[in-house]
């Protein structure tokens, strides 16, 4: 028996018996995204009635948390996340969890000035060399692994073993107890089909795209649908620096589109700090030398970004108003999400050469009444969180065109605004504007068309 294997008998443990070692007024770390310790969760939600104020830090946790399940109170435990999955905004909406706000690229370093208690995260199994794989979720954890007093790792056979990069693994010698979970498949988050919408904003968007520019989406159905465009279309020798690794990069790879031949920063790879998406994503990282998963203060600071030539950044938003602040983790006072990369990317995919930024939003929603609202607003909801400020957003793009809002006065973004705005609300904004001084006097109906998106000369 090699000294890793006596050292792994050494540490492991029940699930139960684990978290044990977590006491009244602890911080407790949780790993991130699909790697969230979920045997680890509902151990430590059955010591509900012993413990008070027990401190649980997420990101992004696949599902509903064990802990702030057993707790509606959150008096035993206080469920706090990093961004939020669909599980996390409901149990935000019962008053359940609560937002922890930063920027995903200063993730890591956070971990210098705040406490950690616990870690608990789900990893690949123990290497040959004593490693274990952190699999598809990179990110904040080794940082955290790093401050943490105890580190707990739970096995999962199913976690793909990640190639590094950095940071993509831990030691045994940095471990302090092991469990085995059932090994049940990682959560898995599908491409979803992209809308008539979707498709229309892609297609403007794909305008943009070159040979040899380097590609980073965000999460929802329309970076899926620049993807399928993408895989269905001509474009060669594309390359990846992106925060999430989705289904639709798989899709771009095997369409031949992507070969980072060009990619100036991580050349030869497609480098991601997480990835989340089907099966079929999970199979592809598995053992993949072409994919390089880094901790994020690496892949999303923003003078490594703007490194790559040609960057291209595509990411959606909630609102956006006619001073072009952009809201993509609140609608109000509902916190929907969270500020993730879309900072990191839309000002680093600017400062690269060639580079460009997009914040992507259908012009209308529908509120809980089933009444048409407009996305493009006056300014923002009270209670809304500006996720990109108005100095650094680039292009904003619609179903209705695209603006480019850099070097913009007052008046310009609001003209360009309204114009890709859903007509049914044009004239509504362009009252809103006048009214909050924003607006020149002239002939409006001459300045306003319905783009692709050029405006004509007042």
């Amino acid at each position: 028996m090699s000294s890793y294997q006596e050292a792994y008998s050494k540490k492991m443990r029940r699930p139960e018996e684990a978290v044990r070692h977590i006491q009244s007024g602890d911080w407790v770390d949780y790993g991130n995204f699909a790697c969230a310790p979920l045997t680890l969760d509902a151990a430590l939600a059955e010591r509900v009635g012993e413990l008070e104020n027990v401190k649980v830090r997420a990101m992004t946790f696949p599902g509903l948390a064990a802990v702030a399940k057993a707790d509606p109170t959150a008096t035993r435990f206080i469920y706090n996340n990093w961004h939020f999955s669909g599980g996390d905004r409901k149990l935000h909406d019962a008053g359940n969890c609560f937002y922890v706000p930063f920027l995903f690229h200063e993730g890591p370093g956070y971990y210098d000035i705040i406490d950690s208690d616990v870690f608990c995260v789900a990893v690949a199994p123990m290497d040959s060399r004593g490693y274990f794989n952190f699999g598809s979720s990179n990110s904040i954890q080794m940082a955290v692994a790093r401050r943490a007093k105890k580190v707990i790792v739970e096995i999962n056979r199913s976690i793909p073993h990640c190639y590094g990069g950095f940071n993509e693994g831990i030691h045994i010698d940095q471990v302090d107890m092991i469990v085995e979970s059932d090994h049940r498949p990682l959560f898995q988050l599908p491409s979803t089909n992209p809308s008539e919408i979707d498709t229309r904003i892609a297609g403007l968007i794909m305008e943009d795209i070159q040979d040899g520019s380097c590609i980073q989406l965000g999460i929802g159905g329309m970076p899926n649908a620049v993807g399928k465009m993408i895989a269905e279309s001509d474009l060669k020798d594309l390359g990846v620096h992106t925060e999430m690794l989705a289904d639709s990069f798989v899709d771009m790879f095997e369409a031949g589109r992507i070969t980072c031949k060009y990619t100036r920063y991580c050349p030869g790879k497609m480098a991601y700090t997480f990835a989340l998406g089907s099966q079929k994503l999970y199979d592809f990282l598995d053992q993949n030398p072409f994919c390089a998963s880094y901790s994020v203060d690496f892949v999303n600071k923003p003078s490594h970004i703007s490194m790559n030539d040609n960057m291209v950044a595509i990411n959606n938003a909630v609102e956006v108003d006619l001073f072009g602040q952009v809201s993509s983790e609140s609608s109000g006072y509902r916190h929907i999400s969270g500020t993730g990369g879309q900072f990191d990317y839309t000002f680093g995919a600017y400062h690269a050469p060639g580079g460009k930024s997009f914040i992507c939003l259908s012009s209308t929603t529908k509120d809980k009444n089933g009444h048409l609202i407009s996305r493009i607003r006056p300014t923002m909801a009270p209670g809304s969180i500006i996720t990109v400020p108005r100095t650094v957003v680039h292009w904003v793009v619609t179903e209705h065109g695209k603006v480019n809002l850099k070097g913009k006065s007052t008046w310009e973004r609001a003209e360009a605004l309204i114009s890709i705005a859903h007509p049914d609300f044009r004239d509504e904004l362009i009252q809103e504007a006048q009214n909050m001084g924003i607006w020149r006097a002239g002939d409006r109906k001459n300045r306003i068309q319905v783009p692709g998106s050029t405006l004509k000369s007042a």
